[in-house]
């Protein structure tokens, strides 16, 4: 996934700095909007699988500390290391969801220049 989002955005930063027509525009910003509408999915998918680990590994610690269980004290440890990584995922789509937000802000600021534009050539 972080490799698809990278180059995604790569994408269509090009595809917007070669951008000319209010129409070719206006197609890059529908599927932009898809794209946002996926990745909202996404994030919230992995908030929820974060949130339930987080939440397994309340309860694995606390039964480790009640029932001085090495095992328990192992599986904690592989939690903790999942959380991990599972946190780091999440922080990347949340922070590449907002990058989205933003060049979708900068689409429409484009639409609203070519649009005057053709209102001056005229």
């Amino acid at each position: 996934m972080t490799e698809y989002l990278t180059n995604y955005m790569n994408t269509v930063r090009k595809r917007l700095d070669s951008c000319t027509t209010p129409e070719e525009l206006a197609e890059i910003m529908s599927e932009h909007k898809d794209k946002i509408a996926f990745m909202q999915h996404e994030r919230i998918v992995h908030f929820l699988v974060t949130m339930m680990f987080a939440l397994i590994l309340a309860i694995f610690m606390i039964g480790t500390l009640l029932l001085n269980n090495f095992m328990l004290l192992v599986l904690v440890t592989i939690i903790i290391v999942l959380e991990g990584f599972y946190i780091k995922h999440y922080y990347f789509l949340e922070n590449t969801v907002q990058k989205m937000y933003r060049v979708y802000d900068e689409m429409l600021s484009m639409g609203r220049v070519m649009a005057a534009k053709e209102v001056s050539d005229d």
